[in-house]
C-alpha cells in the first residue's frame, strides 16, 4: 500500500522549534516532488512549502519564509520540515503529499496526491 506518514508534531511554546517528518511507505520518494500543507480549525488548507524531487527547488508560503526549512533525504525516503520561531498562528494539522505541479510555481498547492494522516502542531504558552 502506498502511503505517506507524517510525524514529529507536538506542543511547543511560541519561539520554539519542531521538525516534522514525512516518510514514504510502499514507494520511493526519489521521483516525486513533495508538499507540506496545514489546516487549522475553521480555516482553509494552506500550502506551506514544497521541494522538488531532486531537492534543487523549494518554495515557501510568505507566512513561513525565513522560519521554516524543507529538506529531503532520499536515502531515508523521507522529507522534513524544520520549523523555527514558531508562532501561535502556526497551530494546525500538518500534512504531506506528493505534488504534481512544479514546486517552483504556485499551482502546486492545488495539484497534489493523497494525504497522510497528518500530525498536530500546537504552539501555545
Amino acid at each position: 500500500q502506498l502511503q505517506l506518514v507524517e510525524s514529529g508534531g507536538g506542543l511547543v511554546q511560541p519561539g520554539g522549534s519542531l521538525r516534522l517528518s514525512c516518510a514514504a511507505s510502499g514507494f520511493t520518494l526519489d521521483y516525486y516532488s513533495i508538499g507540506w500543507f496545514r489546516q487549522a480549525p475553521g480555516k482553509e488548507r494552506e500550502g506551506v512549502s514544497c521541494i522538488s524531487s531532486s531537492g534543487g527547488s523549494t518554495n515557501y508560503a510568505d507566512s513561513v519564509k525565513g522560519r521554516f526549512t524543507i529538506s529531503r533525504d532520499n536515502a531515508k525516503n523521507t522529507v522534513y520540515l524544520q520549523m523555527n520561531s514558531l508562532k501561535p498562528e502556526d497551530t494546525a494539522v500538518y500534512y504531506c503529499a506528493t505534488i504534481y505541479a512544479p514546486c517552483s510555481g504556485s499551482s502546486w498547492t492545488a495539484d497534489f496526491g493523497p494525504w497522510g494522516q497528518g500530525t498536530q502542531v500546537t504552539v501555545s504558552s
